[in-house]
């Protein structure tokens, strides 16, 4: 993996690799090393040396981690290989790390992404470093955008995949996001590296290399070559919509509660039941119910679901959310209000799907006396005095 480039400057693919890690480490506050992720394929590969090129002008150092999966034969001497050439370019820190895939949860992509991340961010904090580095390039977030699209996937799926992300506290960035493929590759070639394979980007058992061999490219022929920059486009598009949605749910949540004798706890509440009645159990089901209301639908009394929360205030009260905040809530907001909830009360962020949160929104939108709703990890939420109560 060794090699360079005689002449007078960088070849525009090697510039272009440059300059996108030059933009997302300006402004990087935090001291420590930059660590890069590399498996040593052309893209990790030609993010690893342009990130050596860039923190030795920033007066930055910059480390390498390498991460064995053990999913292929010869993991083992791939790691070692990457790790040796690093170490010898003058990568410092440089770790190869072990992991286990197996027995982790979802299939085999998603276990294997979970424990590379889990290494990765273990690696940073080891090192103090100020951030990790990962080699997603437009042509990933293309193909990420089209498998959330074939899954069915709301906003924050068809976002792709953010240019940061903290995960335990250590910044995550994909500085190739504006980068394509065929840039990195040319990077290579131009500096004399000899990348590394991975049979995994051409095994059709995974749904990502069948896009990649097959969907894409057949989406380009019968629409043109702007198909990958466009899907990468609205990815970046609804990143900002749902950043701007995240915001203000969050806003909702942590707004102080509501004040003892607001309306929303009195008996005028949305769900008309009198202050002080038992959550109500007389469905079994916890679904959405059967009159077919969409999540985010007209409030079952009639008032309008497109403003604010009453008064300007927060949807907390009492242990629980007020039902006429919630109801005032746009139907986007609400939904990202609930499945924040969910988690604080415990459901598992991997298991909590749209139908609970369509499941719970029912309660708020279309109350029909439905019992409590159960969400993953055992917690049920009910109805009760204008109230999303935890019902024991």
């Amino acid at each position: 993996m060794a090699g360079g480039r005689p002449g007078a400057g960088p070849a525009p693919s090697v510039a272009a690799v440059r300059l996108a890690v030059r933009r997302a480490l300006t402004g990087l506050s935090a001291d420590g090393p930059v660590l890069v992720a590399c498996s040593g394929g052309a893209d990790s590969l030609a993010l690893a040396v342009a990130t050596a090129f860039v923190t030795s002008r920033l007066g930055r150092s910059a480390g390498l981690v390498t991460v064995d999966h053990g999913l292929q034969a010869g993991s083992v001497e791939r790691a070692a290989a990457v790790a040796e050439w690093a170490g010898r370019v003058g990568f410092d820190p440089v770790e190869a790390v072990p992991v286990t895939v197996a027995g982790r949860p979802g299939g085999p992509e998603a276990a294997a992404r979970q424990a590379r991340y889990q290494a990765l961010t273990d690696a940073a904090r080891r090192h103090r470093a100020a951030a990790v580095l990962l080699g997603h390039t437009r042509d990933d977030q293309a193909e990420t955008v089209l498998l959330a699209l074939a899954r069915g996937a709301g906003p924050r799926g068809l976002a792709g995949m953010p240019a940061r992300r903290d995960v335990a506290g250590v910044p995550l960035l994909r500085p190739l996001l504006d980068v394509t493929r065929e840039q990195t590759r040319g990077a290579c070639a131009a500096l004399g590296l000899v990348p590394w394979q991975d049979p995994h980007n051409t095994d059709p058992s995974y749904a990502r290399a069948r896009v990649r061999a097959d969907a894409l490219p057949a989406l380009v022929a019968a629409l043109g070559a702007g198909v990958r920059d466009n899907l990468a486009r609205t990815a970046r598009l609804l990143a900002a919509d749902t950043a701007a949605l995240d915001d203000l749910a969050a806003a909702a949540l942590a707004t102080p509660p509501t004040a003892p004798g607001d309306p929303a706890l009195d008996g005028s509440a949305p769900d008309g039941s009198a202050s002080g009645g038992p959550v109500s159990d007389g469905s079994a089901s916890g679904g959405p119910v059967s009159d077919g209301s969409a999540s985010g639908g007209p409030v079952s009394d009639g008032s309008a679901s497109g403003g604010s929360a009453p008064g300007g205030a927060g949807v907390r009260v009492g242990g629980g959310l007020s039902v006429a905040a919630l109801a005032g809530l746009p139907g986007a907001v609400r939904g990202r209000v609930l499945h924040a909830w969910a988690r604080e009360l415990g459901a598992a962020p991997g298991a909590l799907s749209h139908r609970h949160v369509d499941a719970l929104d029912a309660l708020v939108t279309a109350w029909r006396g439905q019992g409590p709703t159960a969400l993953p990890g055992g917690r049920r939420v009910g109805r009760r005095d204008g109230r999303l109560l935890p019902v024991d």
